[in-house]
């Protein structure tokens, strides 16, 4: 049985193709018209689908997945498998319901801080009691090398370097350096802090640079970046079951 999870995000619109309980690879495409989505229920005929998006996304996807398959939307008002102890449970994006649901799955019965790196960077503290409690939001890689162009005069756009030096000697590699090890000091920083609190967790890094960044970290920590599709096969199976 085949479930397409769908992820529509700020900078990359994707899906992940599962086979019963078992990732088999990430899909992406380059817009959000029917045709695009249509080729891919095509090559995959799956029998479930759900959509995650944080953006506006074409309205008339969901309803030719619907018309297709059985289809999910999330939302705010969809079943989940933790219970949310943050604030305004309306306003939580449908990305961090699905890192957290995935917590959940992977690591049922244990703290979770689940760190995605994506266009903004997530910090999401789910506890042993599969409560969510919140975290915090700052601005991803590409926000920053972006944002000391925008507003600057003369400062270059650059981009990421894996082989940058710690000190950089040009303007370009200060930027990089600025960024890239900010960075990661700012998860070593974060993860110190939530050891000083709640003692031992496990520690998530995802997104699509998730492995290079978990190999410049002192803690110990695991990499997935698939780790969000987990989460939607997750909920997409719990609101199936439910429907």
């Amino acid at each position: 049985m085949i479930t397409l999870c769908f992820d529509f995000g700020n900078t990359r619109l994707k899906a992940g193709v599962f086979t019963n309980d078992s990732f088999l690879e990430e899909i992406s495409f380059d817009n959000d018209s029917i045709e695009s989505i249509s080729a891919a229920v095509e090559k995959y005929n799956p029998d479930k689908t759900i959509l995650a998006s944080v953006v506006h996304h074409n309205p008339e996807i969901e309803n030719f997945l619907a018309s297709k398959t059985h289809f999910h939307k999330l939302t705010s008002e969809s079943k989940i498998n933790f219970k949310i102890a943050a604030g305004k449970p309306e306003t939580i994006g449908t990305d961090r319901l699905a890192l957290m649901a995935a917590a959940c799955a992977e690591f049922p019965g244990k703290n979770n801080l689940i760190i995605g790196i994506g266009t903004c960077i997530t910090y999401n503290f789910i506890n042993s009691q599969s409560q969510f409690l919140g975290g915090a939001i700052s601005p991803g890689m590409e926000m920053r090398f972006k944002a000391m162009h925008d507003y600057t005069a003369k400062l270059p756009l650059v981009s990421l370097d894996k082989n940058l030096p710690l000190i950089g000697y040009d303007t370009k590699t200060n930027l990089q350096s600025g960024v890239i090890f900010g960075i990661t000091n700012e998860i070593n920083g974060f993860i110190e802090k939530y050891e000083e609190k709640f003692g031992n967790f496990n520690a998530v890094l995802t997104g699509g640079d998730a492995p290079y960044f978990a190999s410049q970290l002192k803690n110990k920590i695991f990499a997935d970046i698939y780790f969000l599709y987990k989460g939607l096969y997750a909920l997409s199976e719990l609101n199936h079951q439910h429907a």
